[in-house]
């Protein structure tokens, strides 16, 4: 569905409101499902009339609409329209995924010297936290107004021994949709115990609009000279320059243009990339623009990695809002902590989170347009 946004008015896109971009609605809350416990959705919408809807359960981002060069609003998102769609399976849309993103090769690791064994989801190796990973979990929600915009909190607490690691976790996840057209996402992170604690946000992006066709045509720009070869996609501990190679984004490129020379089954960019500057402080990461609507994102995060996937495995087995997903309908952009970090001695201490330290890690989407 699509809404028009002009400099005074605005009309958002929730039913049945119309405001006025200096006095925009306040945050909603209506049943999404019911697991356990009730499931909600949450509805951000900021001055500009921007709108983000987020659910408590995997504390899913289902919708972000933003405008065109024309003012013209579409949800850029991949998602579903109901509770079902997330229950039936799905490559984590939107979703905060962890204890561990990405990949553990062989789905173990060794931690103060004990051997862990965890759930080989991905064969042979452990993918985004396992068989219920922490997109599979009811999150405890809490709405706030904040002098950036709306927000939502949301809490989880990960048991000892969840999905084969050590230690309770408290993590924690704000969105803020900012006044100033951002998707502001916090994520933090507290243990008793000393564990892993990489988390990551997964949403999929297509800035035609998620129902437009294929990304081959985005423009990608990554702030990333050098990016982790794997055996195939799993880091080995080798770091590369990009320069010369089919991962080199480092000036504005064409996505499909080099899609083929990644190479993978199923081709296409599934690769961590080492954003450059100093890790841990909030810096450039990414920058994405669709030529044809003019909606441009750009990705800061403090984070040392981002994982640049394609869409590769989409293969059209799953319908929502109205789209079949089909492979390359949308990118991520994904920052993180270098994946299989425990398991190479010079990454170990990125994901290794002890008691009385927090993780943390934040990133901030940034939407314009251009003619």
């Amino acid at each position: 569905m699509i809404r028009r946004v002009t400099r005074g008015f605005a009309v958002v896109a929730t039913v049945g409101i119309v405001a006025c971009a200096t006095a925009r609605p306040a945050t909603t809350a209506i049943p999404f499902g019911r697991l356990d416990t009730p499931v909600h959705i949450y509805t951000l919408t900021n001055r500009d009339g921007l709108v983000a809807r987020i659910t408590n359960y995997g504390a899913i981002v289902t919708e972000v609409h933003v405008p065109d060069r024309d003012g013209r609003l579409a949800d850029v998102v991949l998602g579903f329209d109901a509770l079902d769609g997330y229950l039936a399976g799905h490559p984590y849309f939107g979703a905060i995924v962890g204890r561990v993103a990405n990949r553990i090769r062989d789905a173990e690791f060794t931690l103060d010297g004990a051997r862990y064994a965890l759930d080989a989801n991905d064969k042979p190796h452990h993918l985004h936290g396992g068989r219920k990973g922490w997109d599979k979990v009811i999150w405890t929600a809490r709405v706030a107004e904040t002098a950036d915009g709306q927000a939502i909190e949301l809490t989880y607490v990960s048991r000892d021994g969840e999905e084969g690691y050590p230690g309770t976790v408290t993590a924690r996840t704000v969105y803020t949709l900012t006044n100033a057209n951002e998707l502001k996402v916090e994520m933090e992170a507290t243990t008793d115990r000393t564990t892993l604690v990489n988390m990551a946000h997964h949403s999929y992006w297509n800035l035609g609009g998620h129902d437009s066709g294929p990304i081959l045509d985005h423009e990608l720009t990554l702030h990333a000279d050098r990016y982790t070869p794997g055996s195939p996609m799993v880091p080995d501990g080798r770091i590369a320059p990009v320069t010369g190679t089919p991962f080199d984004f480092t000036s504005a490129k064409t996505i499909g243009t080099t899609l083929k020379q990644a190479g993978g089954t199923p081709i296409g960019y599934d690769h961590n990339f080492v954003v450059n500057g100093e890790p841990n402080r909030m810096r450039p990461v990414a920058r994405l623009k669709d030529p044809r609507s003019g909606r441009v994102m750009t990705l800061s995060a403090d984070q040392p990695g981002v994982q640049f996937y394609t869409g590769n495995f989409l293969d059209g087995s799953t319908t929502g809002k109205g789209t079949t997903h089909r492979q390359y309908a949308a990118l991520c952009l994904e920052t993180q902590k270098f994946p299989n970090a425990i398991n190479v001695p010079a990454w170990q201490d990125q994901v290794i989170l002890r008691p009385g330290q927090t993780y943390r890690h934040v990133m901030i989407h940034a939407f314009t347009t251009e003619p």
